[in-house]
């Protein structure tokens, strides 16, 4: 049967009948990559209009693993409410303990005692360390060097058994306490400290040596998913994808909480944006906390965790079990919570990722009447979308993993 050409199109190809041409001639395809992808780092989507391999549009949706933490955090009592902080960034989950304390100590008014504060420091830094090789390490698997995060993870490993002669857990670690800590570090803990920076060094030089100067991984990193500093300023970035784009800011140097200023370091920045300056911010900061970790070591001595005041002060459990007036304490402190003064505070403090805020309104009571937290990753989240605007389809997986979006600070 001869052909009908009336009814063919320009190429020569048969079109079906009733189809339009905007339909045939417009090339674009709409992909879903997400919520259930292992590019997603969670339960993300991302929506692309793709032409062949190039993402000319896309657009980000959170929100599938939703917890409602901000309106636990109002249905919880404060001292309740320190687990819920670990499923925020569960990486680095004793940033979050500290940081939670930190606000509701300030808004009650609350020192704690010097061992204590070097000790949460040594938490933070560890936590950062343990975040940034999750992050690297991930990334290059997105992008096929799989054996490069094998060189991370034993030395994670060793700082969460390091983290679990603290406080029993590994992951989600609720270490801190209104006031002071679970439990106070085990003696020669610090030495053991040191000995992990030394062998963790000398494994991100190893690291450093394999990937850095990589040809396929610069090939792949170098230029890809820029974010300069016009677009950081504009979605509020902040940490290391901020610096990386040329921002010099880093909250423990800029607001300094705890003991940073009694501590040396410095803060790295580049200012190229891309994915590989993201990934050089990084590595460099695993370096600067290894030097703080050290030096918190060497500063830290025998003393008191906890703070006397009788607010917050758990009861010893030989005084919960041999007095009545400790029993009765003991009971009120975790059935009924303690009555923080009315108030508001927002406390903030440079997490593994950047920012990490808490916005707590009290109205004299043991729950908060208002809380918000602001997590790094919900802004970050928001960039995707133009960041990765006539990329590929394969720099869109660089980009979100370098960026190390975290899905429970999204869906809080």
């Amino acid at each position: 049967m001869q052909p009908d050409l009336e009814k063919e199109n320009k190429t020569g190809n048969n079109r079906p009948l009733g189809d339009s041409d905007d339909l045939w001639d417009d090339s674009s395809v709409i992909v879903n990559i997400g919520p259930t992808h292992p590019a997603m780092h969670g339960a993300l989507r991302m929506v692309a209009k793709i032409n062949g391999e190039t993402i000319e549009k896309s657009y980000c949706e959170f929100g599938y693993t939703h917890r409602a933490k901000e309106k636990l955090g109002e249905n919880r009592t404060f001292h309740q409410f320190v687990v819920y902080t670990d499923r925020l960034n569960y990486c680095s989950a004793l940033i979050n303990n500290v940081t939670y304390a930190m606000a509701v100590e300030k808004l009650m008014g609350i020192d704690i005692p010097p061992r204590c504060t070097w000790i949460r420091m040594m938490c933070c830094e560890m936590a950062r360390v343990i975040d940034h090789l999750i992050c690297i390490g991930i990334n290059a698997v997105d992008l096929g060097a799989f054996s490069y995060f094998l060189y991370g993870f034993h030395q994670r490993e060793e700082a969460y058994t390091l983290i679990e002669k603290l406080c029993g857990a590994r992951l989600t670690t609720s270490y801190t306490r209104i006031g002071g800590l679970f439990a106070d570090a085990p003696v020669g803990w610090e030495k053991e400290v040191k000995a992990w920076i030394i062998k963790t060094r000398s494994v991100i030089d190893e690291m450093d040596r394999l990937l850095t100067t990589n040809k396929i991984w610069c090939d792949r990193t170098r230029g890809v998913a820029v974010f300069d500093q016009a677009m950081c300023m504009k979605y509020s970035y902040s940490g290391p994808n901020a610096r990386a784009a040329g921002i010099d800011l880093d909250l423990r140097r800029d607001q300094p909480c705890m003991f940073y200023k009694d501590v040396e370091f410095d803060v790295p920045i580049a200012k190229d944006g891309d994915v590989y300056s993201r990934y050089m911010i990084r590595l460099e900061e695993i370096r600067q906390s290894l030097n703080i970790l050290s030096q918190c070591a060497d500063k830290i001595a025998p003393g008191p965790i906890w703070s006397e005041d009788k607010r917050v002060r758990i009861p010893e459990k030989s005084v919960v079990f041999n007095t009545m007036e400790g029993l009765i304490h003991h009971f009120k402190f975790f059935m009924a919570g303690f009555d923080v003064p009315s108030g508001e505070v927002y406390t903030t403090f440079e997490a593994a990722n950047g920012e990490l805020g808490f916005y707590i309104v009290s109205k004299g009571a043991p729950r908060a009447h208002r809380m918000r937290i602001r997590g790094p990753s919900v802004y970050h989240f928001q960039g995707v979308g133009p960041m990765v605007q006539g990329e590929k389809i394969a720099d869109a997986v660089a980009a979100l993993g370098s960026i190390n979006i975290i899905a429970g600070e999204l869906d809080r």
